[in-house]
């Protein structure tokens, strides 16, 4: 009766490790932070977090529509930089945000951000640094975008 006994606990053992082993030393997926929308997030450049920042652009890429979301949670007012692009070809904007407020940029199809000479197709990405504070800022990819959605046509410049 005895090896019948362990024979089972045997079994059982086997079968418990072989249905879970994967999932203990595979990483969760749930965990892993990643921008769920067209945009990207920037949480690190300073007291200001940016969310859902893309680039709308026409079609051959030279003008295109800034786009973001500015959450300043903070209680003292601070003035986002980005710089999109690299080199000769960098262009600047500045915007101040409010203590405890949210501003749009680009978002009303009647106040663009327009950022002339993009030079870069819709479908590729755009090197864009922000900073506010007196953090460092971050570099990350901006990606540019078309109009082919239908909730991105207006924002075509």
């Amino acid at each position: 009766m005895k090896p019948r006994h362990f024979a089972s606990i045997a079994v059982a053992t086997a079968l418990v490790l072989g249905t879970t082993g994967c999932s203990m030393i595979s990483p969760q997926a749930t965990t892993i932070e990643y921008s769920a929308a067209e945009g990207v997030n920037v949480y690190d450049a300073g007291p200001l977090d940016v969310r859902n920042a893309y680039i709308v652009a026409t079609d051959d890429g030279d003008t295109g529509n800034f786009v973001a979301a500015i959450v300043n949670d903070t209680d003292e007012s601070h003035t986002l930089r980005v710089e999109l692009g690299e080199g000769d070809d960098t262009i600047t904007l500045t915007q101040r945000v409010p203590a405890r407020t949210t501003v749009s940029l680009g978002a009303d199809g009647e106040d663009p951000i327009l950022v002339e000479g993009l030079d870069t197709p819709p479908g590729a990405d755009i090197p864009g640094y922000f900073q506010s504070g007196d953090e460092n800022g971050t570099l990350i990819s901006v990606p540019v975008l078309d109009g082919a959605l239908p909730y991105l046509a207006p924002l075509v410049p």
